[in-house]
């Protein structure tokens, strides 16, 4: 399936980990031009250079709402534009997940302010794309009670208004809501080094019998940001090994 991606700019958020060090990779592989940041520059540089063609990089620290919008907009005039944006940038990152503020202001605001500094160059696109990146945490218990699990709820509420009110420009806004993801360096390998138990008994629950990979949430977010997903706006993508229980018509 050609999902006409070659030439679409992508700017990606928290770029070098995880699913979002996937997704860029999978972009890059479909022939997208890259707008790419995150606070770790080395790695950031690493990145650029494994991926080769068309990249422009940021390092960037968030600390002021100002500053991040004002950086996406240089990093899409440098691009020549933004078709699709995924945000991924998350307290969870920064193992910031009982961090209230932390989570409201990246969570939550980053996605607000980045579809309201974008939007001129997603509505020029005439294909506009955004996903904004949720969690199962989001709308089934999970844990224990902490700001990442409400704040990423509201972030599903915010993409499905968003997705209506720009739909006559245009832009789609969906969502992706993986389970738990396991890769090196990332949340779930420091549960599992530190309480196995409880890593066990997540794994147990899944009936994939297994956590994710960053691959396999990046394949469904590359898709559903693409063109060839053209009809698709304001949907809640679970990817999740069948983790959650609930039902949803």
């Amino acid at each position: 399936m050609d999902l006409e991606l070659t030439g679409k700019k992508v700017i990606i958020g928290g770029a070098t980990r995880g699913i979002s060090r996937a997704t860029a990779k999978l972009f890059a592989a479909e022939g997208a031009k890259l707008g790419l940041f995150s606070r770790n520059g080395d790695a950031l540089d690493d990145l650029k250079e494994e991926l080769g063609g068309k990249v422009v990089t940021r390092e960037f620290v968030w600390e002021n709402r100002d500053d991040y919008k004002a950086m996406l907009s240089s990093l899409a005039e440098e691009l020549g534009g933004c078709d699709i944006f995924i945000h991924s940038i998350s307290s969870s990152g920064a193992q910031g997940s009982q961090d209230w503020d932390a989570s409201y202001q990246l969570d939550m605001l980053g996605a607000v302010d980045a579809c309201e500094t974008l939007e001129p160059h997603l509505e020029k696109s005439g294909t506009g794309s955004v996903i904004l990146m949720s969690s199962t945490a989001a709308f089934e218990t999970f844990l224990v009670p902490q700001a990442f699990n409400a704040i990423k709820a509201a972030v599903i509420t915010y993409g499905k208004q968003l997705s209506q009110a720009w739909a006559a420009k245009n832009i789609r806004v969906n969502m992706v809501s993986p389970g738990p993801v396991s890769y090196s360096g990332g949340n779930w390998e420091g549960v599992k080094a530190l309480m196995p138990d409880l890593y066990t008994g997540i794994v147990g629950q899944i009936p994939a019998g297994r956590m994710g990979t960053p691959e396999e949430v990046a394949k469904s977010i590359v898709f559903l940001a693409s063109p060839a997903a053209s009809y698709v706006t304001g949907a809640n993508l679970v990817i999740d090994g069948g983790f959650t229980k609930r039902v949803q018509f």
